[in-house]
């Protein structure tokens, strides 16, 4: 009798949990890690949302960028672009202007890295602890915490996350650079140190951070963090199959 092996992705209940998606918030800031949403970890997380069979809701602030940076040069440019069409290059579907987006359209919430969002959705790349998030960012963050839906935060975005909420003392990572985790630190937060693909784990306020490239790592290492993050924040919303998949890693023989 052959032996059938039944993998974390083909068991018929989680193919059940599929039809029943969760609508998941990703927001960009932009196209390019020097002056936007990092790429690979963007793309790293929208694949492991959409192999889960989340229902993806791309969103962006309809603003100028506040540089344009040539990623060949390293060097600024000239150019004036703004974020929201610029984030549709990474979607590539509509994304919603975040004025128009409200928290009950949502399950859950993801920020992909790049200085984006440390100069589009906020003005940390600057002003360090002192900075200001976008309003509309500062918004949502604010309403899908108070309805304790879960937020997963990737690269430098946790930030975001330790301004708004500071006042909650969030635990989050940004992998285990001292300098940026004593910034997260005088905004609020608690920095747990992590391994570049990890993941921290904050229940009591569903949020779920992840280094990628905080760290001098390659794309199959954001890869994996972006995969474990979006588990984890998948979990953190009582999804069946998320759960089965759990218990599933922990039988011989079925991963």
């Amino acid at each position: 009798m052959p032996i059938v092996t039944i993998t974390s992705y083909n068991h018929p209940l989680l193919e059940m949990e599929r039809v029943m998606s969760r609508r998941v918030g990703v927001v960009f800031s932009g196209c390019g890690y020097l002056d936007g949403t990092e790429i690979t970890e963007a793309v790293s997380i929208l694949i492991a949302l959409d192999r889960r069979g989340a229902q993806i809701i791309p969103i962006a602030p309809d603003i100028g960028q506040t540089s344009v940076m040539d990623h060949q040069t390293n060097k600024p440019q000239q150019d004036q672009r703004r974020v929201l069409s610029e984030s549709a290059r990474i979607a590539r579907s509509h994304v919603r202007d975040i004025r128009e987006v409200r928290s009950d359209e949502l399950d859950a919430l993801v920020f992909p890295g790049g200085f984006g969002a440390a100069k589009n959705l906020s003005n940390f790349a600057t002003a360090g602890a002192d900075c200001t998030v976008h309003p509309e960012v500062a918004r949502l963050i604010t309403e899908l915490h108070a309805e304790h839906k879960p937020i997963g935060l990737a690269c430098i975005a946790p930030v975001l996350a330790a301004k708004v909420l500071g006042s909650f003392h969030p635990r989050l990572t940004i992998g285990a650079d001292p300098d940026t985790a004593k910034t997260l630190g005088a905004m609020g937060a608690q920095h747990q140190d992590t391994g570049p693909a990890d993941v921290c784990v904050d229940a009591d306020h569903r949020l779920v951070s992840t280094p990628c490239y905080m760290n001098s790592v390659g794309p199959w290492t954001v890869f994996q963090g972006a995969e474990r993050m979006v588990e984890e924040l998948l979990r953190l919303m009582g999804d069946t199959a998320s759960l089965i998949r759990e218990q599933m890693a922990l039988i011989p023989g079925s991963k």
